[in-house]
């Protein structure tokens, strides 16, 4: 029974802590890293501020989870978005089009998860993450090198210049002093603009894509 009894016990304490978190990331997709403070988190689950530290050394450690399941729904989703793509032309567009589209939809916690001054534990996660889009966007060149789809390329440098296109091309948009609007043809310009760059700028040039007119970049090499 006693065996039993601690069993309960932890899960009743993951359950705490993930609900703890749910209302931290709710807060942070809302008004930012800022807005999701101990007291505030405390509040919304109706609980002492003393509590929520007894899950979690400190804010800064409360932060950086916070930063990681938004970064893991994120990452997740695009994750899912490539592998239902065939080829790798359409990995990668699909790639490109689920980040821009969801960080443009959800555009404060998008800018929260890239750009957000705030403390150094966060920046230590965003540098794990952007290695695992690297990771992804690295095996989708890989791949089309190998189908003969993108030309010869350096794969760590290309993949690093890809990942660093898209996030920043979307900082402006992303920014909390940006107008918002209601323009969903703008919002698709956008994407649109951010794939026909990034597929230029591997050299792909396909039947039925945005770039499809560009010219091939000239002087890749493996």
């Amino acid at each position: 029974m006693a065996y039993r009894s601690t069993e309960k016990t932890r899960a009743a304490q993951a359950q705490r802590r993930a609900a703890l978190l749910t209302e931290a990331t709710a807060l942070v997709a809302s008004g930012g890293f800022s807005a999701a403070t101990v007291k505030a988190i405390a509040e919304k689950c109706q609980v002492s501020v003393g509590s929520v530290y007894s899950y979690f050394d400190g804010s800064a450690d409360l932060l950086a989870a916070v930063f990681r399941v938004g970064a893991d729904q994120e990452l997740a989703a695009v994750r899912a978005a490539v592998d239902n793509a065939d080829g790798a032309a359409d990995r990668l567009r699909a790639l490109v089009e689920t980040f821009a589209r969801r960080a443009i939809k959800g555009r404060q916690l998008a800018w929260s998860l890239l750009f957000e001054p705030v403390d150094p534990r966060i920046d230590a996660e965003r540098l794990t993450y952007r290695a695992s889009y690297h990771a992804l966007t690295t095996e989708i060149l890989r791949d089309g090198m190998a189908s003969g789809e993108f030309p010869p390329q350096h794969l760590e440098v290309t993949a690093a210049a890809l990942i660093g296109a898209i996030s920043e091309s979307l900082t402006g948009r992303l920014s909390p002093t940006h107008a918002v609007t209601a323009d969903s043809t703008d919002d698709a310009r956008t994407v649109e603009a951010i794939l026909r760059f990034c597929l230029h700028g591997i050299g792909f040039v396909g039947h039925d894509n945005p770039a499809s007119s560009a010219t091939p970049i000239e002087g890749t090499h493996r």
